[in-house]
């Protein structure tokens, strides 16, 4: 079967009431017919479920298809997508290793890199997107033991080039992680070009939604292996019900991506040369600095749409401001199109020189295309730009 008839065929096993949809495992613990049953399951000489902490029939169904749409051999699934990034970096690194991220990254990842990683006596380091594979290279020292990144990157929508990372990877061992979020499985997939794991915010557009909280990483079973026994005993679980909204939710994620990135694409065209607008980003755009990359790795460009407004912050808050449909929200990939000002928002604990870094200007817009008509979007944006 193809990859999205499997996110729709995948299923937990059918109880003995015959039910069509999947129901809820709504349950902390789980019980056993005998003492050696249970002692097996603790001893992990058998798959039975023991604690909703360890495992869950609805959170597997929901990992289940996500492994299957990035074409991983297995996943792990968390409360948050912070904690699925912050996960897959504890259980693989320890005090001397390094961490290479790109610079161009969410404001808590950065915050989790520089801020706590540092209090275990991990090591980091920051490469810009637009290096140059000899400039990633020169970047790699001996202690490198995980590149992490995002493409396209919040917020900026850089697209770095997987297979060129990939190799390098490869080549010194290290291990790949990708934030995959932007892009969706369904749009790219960071594991057909050399990625050993991926994480995901199932919070955006996986749930679609904007309803509830979850995170997830899948990879390398070995890898996988020592995120969960990480997560097991520090607690991040994706809640039973969280994960029987999200696994839903997959079913229709290719029919939904489809519509959010040809309206963005309808927005974007749209918007190129608008007299307010000093600059405009979107992947599939052939004036974007990274569009071969772009059409190289990715199914199309996404629902996130970029433009820096003349006239800065001001600028910036007005247009926020007279937006009439367009929510102000610290949330992406909701059916309802998002409007959000990073500069004061999401990478605000950045100093301003590590926004300017990053090409997070002071009136840049980040605008998550929904699902309404794109016209009505369009009218929106275009009455708030007067």
């Amino acid at each position: 079967m193809k990859k999205q008839t499997q996110a729709i065929r995948i299923q937990t096993e059918r109880t003995q009431e015959m039910e069509h949809s999947t129901p809820i495992f709504l349950t902390s613990s789980f019980c056993f017919d005998n003492a050696e049953e249970m002692r097996a399951a603790f001893a992990d000489e058998s798959d039975d479920n023991i604690y909703s902490r360890f495992s869950n029939p609805s959170v597997q169904e929901f990992v289940d298809k996500l492994v299957a749409l990035e074409g991983a051999e297995a996943g792990y699934a968390t409360a948050s997508g912070m904690s699925a990034v912050f996960g897959s970096f504890m259980a693989l690194l320890k005090q001397g290793d390094r961490l290479l991220s790109c610079n161009s990254i969410f404001g808590s990842t950065h915050t989790v890199i520089s801020k706590y990683l540092p209090k275990y006596g991990i090591e980091y380091g920051y490469i810009g997107a637009n290096a140059t594979e000899e400039e990633w290279e020169a970047a790699i020292t001996p202690n490198t033991k995980m590149i992490y990144l995002e493409t396209p990157t919040n917020p900026g929508l850089e697209v770095l080039d997987l297979a060129m990372i990939g190799k390098l990877a490869k080549k010194y061992h290290i291990i790949l992680n990708v934030d995959n979020c932007f892009a969706t499985p369904v749009n790219q997939q960071p594991i057909e070009f050399g990625a050993d794991l991926v994480v995901h915010s199932a919070t955006k557009w996986l749930d679609g939604q904007g309803r509830v909280l979850g995170g997830a990483v899948v990879g390398r079973k070995d890898l996988i292996k020592e995120i969960y026994l990480f997560c097991r005993s520090t607690g991040p679980a994706l809640s039973p019900f969280n994960a029987w909204v999200l696994s839903k939710s997959i079913e229709t994620l290719d029919v939904r991506m489809e519509r959010h990135a040809s309206n963005a694409l309808f927005i974007a065209q749209s918007l190129e040369n608008h007299p307010s607008i000093a600059s405009l980003k979107y992947p599939f755009l052939a004036s974007h600095p990274h569009y071969a990359i772009a059409i190289k790795q990715m199914q199309n460009g996404g629902g996130i749409v970029c433009f820096e407004l003349k006239g800065g912050i001001e600028a910036g808050r007005k247009f926020l401001d007279q937006l009439q449909m367009l929510s102000l929200t610290a949330n992406l990939g909701d059916t309802r199109s998002i409007a959000s000002h990073p500069a004061s928002t999401t990478h605000a604990k950045l100093t301003e020189a590590e926004r300017l870094g990053v090409n997070i200007t002071p009136g840049l817009i980040r605008i998550s295309v929904g699902l309404e008509n794109k016209e009505d979007i369009l009218a929106d944006i275009l009455q708030a730009l007067v």
